[in-house]
This record gives C-alpha cells, sequence and structure tokens, in this order.
C-alpha cells in the first residue's frame, strides 16, 4: 500500500506539474538611437563646402582629402579630391570600380544618380546592403575641374544586422554633402 501511494503521488505530480508549454524566449536586439542630426558648413581650406555634422570631427590632409570621423558610432567617412585635367574618364571608371568592388560580399548594390544643375554638382551615390566592408560610396563632379569621391566605413567587423542603425544614419549624412557640395 505504501508503494502504491508513491506511485500515485509521482504520477499525480507528473500529470499536473507541467500545465503551460515551456517556450526559448526570442534574443533580444540592440536598438541604437543617435541624436538628430544637426549641420553647419565644413570649414576647410580645399576646393569645396559642405554642411557637415555637427557630431563628426574633420581631419584635412594636405592634398584636400578629408576624413569625417564620427566616434559615437565608430565609424568614418573619408573623402578624396582629384582635379580633373583631361581625366575624367579615368576618374570615373576608379570610382564606379571602386563601388563594385564590394560586390563579393554585399548582398545588393543600389545605384541613386544625383544631379544638381544649379551649383554644377553631378555624381551617383551607392548604397551597399550586406556584410560589405563599406556600406556607401559616392562620387560628385563638376565635369570639368573637380572630382570627390567618398566611402563610409566602420571600424568593426561587418556585420549588417548590427551596424545597420549607424549605416542609415550616416548614409543620411552622405546624402546632405552631397545636397549641399559647392565648389569653391
Amino acid at each position: 500500500m505504501k508503494h502504491n501511494w508513491l506511485v500515485f503521488l509521482a504520477l499525480f505530480t507528473f500529470l499536473t506539474g507541467c500545465k503551460d508549454d515551456v517556450l526559448p524566449k526570442p534574443n533580444a536586439m540592440l536598438r541604437l538611437k543617435y541624436p538628430e542630426a544637426s549641420y553647419g558648413p565644413s570649414t576647410n581650406n580645399c576646393h569645396y563646402i559642405f554642411d557637415q555634422n555637427t557630431l563628426s570631427v574633420i581631419k584635412e590632409n594636405r592634398d584636400c582629402s578629408l576624413v569625417l570621423d564620427y566616434p559615437m558610432m565608430n565609424g568614418s567617412v573619408y573623402i578624396t579630391y582629384k582635379p580633373v585635367q583631361d581625366n575624367l574618364k579615368t576618374l570615373l571608371t576608379d570610382a564606379q570600380k571602386l563601388s563594385y568592388e564590394h560586390a563579393v560580399k554585399a548582398d545588393n548594390i543600389v545605384e541613386q544618380p544625383f544631379i544638381n544643375p544649379e551649383d554644377k554638382v553631378y555624381g551617383m551615390f551607392y548604397e551597399v546592403s550586406g556584410d560589405a566592408a563599406s556600406q556607401s560610396q559616392f562620387y560628385v563632379t563638376d565635369s570639368t575641374n573637380h572630382f570627390v569621391t567618398g566611402s563610409l566605413y566602420f571600424y568593426a567587423k561587418p556585420n549588417y544586422d548590427s551596424i545597420l542603425p549607424a549605416a542609415v544614419y550616416l548614409q543620411q549624412d552622405i546624402r546632405r554633402i552631397m545636397e549641399t557640395l559647392r565648389w569653391k
């Protein structure tokens, strides 16, 4: 009888102890939110100016190449200036080739032309999605004297899901650079 009582207690506990199915909790996603962008005119001694995000720190090289460093996002926009001297076709080919070198790791590359005839600024913005080294590339030119290229890089292993919020934020900055760029 004692043995039956223990079997009954074990069976009762087993049947009534698990009422709901236990489900694993989904992994939490990190939510990154950045302050709203505030812009001011860039201060450089180059052949061009643009609106610069006040969160960025500008580093100027002697050849009018700039680095816009974003310490909060662990990334930078590298901007390179080249004079046009009967080499526009070569400059355009090099800029386009640089953008498509990321095609190996990229899931997609979207080209977005940019035309501002009023200020003689013409170019292309490349939005790169996937685990590529650079999430954005661009170039602008006036077709006669000036040519500027730019690339966005993060100081981390490219993991598209992790850097997406920062990449979207900085892509908006790059578009702002293109829209406000003026030749001196």
